[in-house]
């Protein structure tokens, strides 16, 4: 009877501790968190065609850093991660990206700046919240020589809240 003691108990809370877990206690990969800008390249000539940008490299404003998997590709669009706790993002959008063998870095820079509002949206008790950003407008800092001709919305100014379809074309 000691024997199946020591046996049932295990089993027992086991048995107790699996049926107390719920649904939500483990965020999936497929609940949608917090979203990045996914902006689309298109042909200013020719609008209905997307027009890959060559040696396209994204780097943050005021930093170094490469924005991971955008470091001298050909890329017909980009997902841009946003910051939460502010209401502007700015990128560096280089088209034609080189450095020579002195360092000297040549190619088309463009700077844009993103501006949103935020909001904070609650997905489960796994996941927590995400941010949700509302009134988003981009402009491109005019510097004479600019590669990028317009960005337009494509979501009349929705939220973004995922990144299951463009929400701005960018024509070059």
């Amino acid at each position: 009877m000691k024997k199946l003691k020591y046996i049932v108990i295990p089993i027992l809370i086991a048995f107790v501790a699996f049926l107390s877990c719920e649904k939500d206690d483990i965020c999936s990969d497929e609940t949608s968190t917090t979203a990045r800008l996914f902006i689309e390249f298109y042909n200013s000539s020719n609008t209905e065609n997307l027009k890959n940008v060559t040696k396209f490299r994204v780097q943050g404003v005021g930093n170094d850093d490469v924005l991971s998997g955008y470091n001298i590709v050909t890329a017909s669009s980009v997902y841009l991660p946003l910051k939460t706790t502010e209401n502007t993002t700015q990128y560096i959008l280089y088209n034609n990206y080189e450095i020579d063998t002195d360092d000297v870095v040549t190619g088309n820079p463009d700077t844009i700046t993103v501006s949103y509002n935020t909001k904070l949206e609650y997905v489960s008790k796994a996941c927590g919240y995400k941010t949700v950003f509302e009134n988003v407008t981009i402009s491109v800092v005019d510097d004479g020589d600019k590669w990028i001709n317009n960005i337009v919305s494509t979501t009349d100014n929705e939220p973004i809240s995922n990144e299951d379809e463009a929400h701005f074309y960018l024509f070059h």
